[in-house]
């Protein structure tokens, strides 16, 4: 592939990620969910399993302990997540999603999958669900962080 297409596919790549994050979150906040910002679906994802300290969302988000902390701050202000005693470590704190979080990450599901139905309208189900595979193996285990 020649340097132009390789630009010209990576472009096209981050378009699609960035128009997916964007459908993605006016879904969410279509669906009540305000006072948002894009990067919020982004800690949502890593707290969602089980929950994590303001170091582990840090190393998700690609960004330092403090911004991290201020982000953790703004959610749970907001009512979307609670910081809890952590089970192993006295000193930590456990940050995790309250049922407006929950619902709200529902409300991303849901969201993302309208977008994805779009996609298959497009190129059909099919191509989608082999894109999925394709992309998969190049980059199987993420992370999935916004681009700052």
């Amino acid at each position: 592939m020649q340097n132009s297409e390789a630009m010209a596919l990576s472009a096209t790549l981050l378009a699609v990620a960035g128009e997916l994050t964007q459908r993605i979150h006016g879904g969410v906040v279509a669906r009540g969910f305000e006072g948002l910002r894009p990067a919020h679906g982004f800690a949502f994802a890593r707290l969602a399993p089980d929950g994590a300290t303001v170091t582990e969302l840090a190393a998700h988000l690609g960004v330092t302990k403090q911004a991290a902390s201020q982000l953790v701050d703004e959610i749970v202000r907001k009512g979307y997540a609670e910081r809890l005693p952590h089970p192993q470590d006295a000193r930590a704190r456990l940050i995790v999603l309250t049922e407006h979080g929950w619902a709200c990450t529902r409300a991303a599901e849901e969201s993302a999958a309208d977008v994805v139905r779009a996609w298959g309208e497009v190129i059909g189900e099919g191509e989608v669900r082999a894109l999925w595979g394709k992309l998969a193996r190049l980059a199987p285990y993420g992370p999935i962080r916004p681009a700052w």
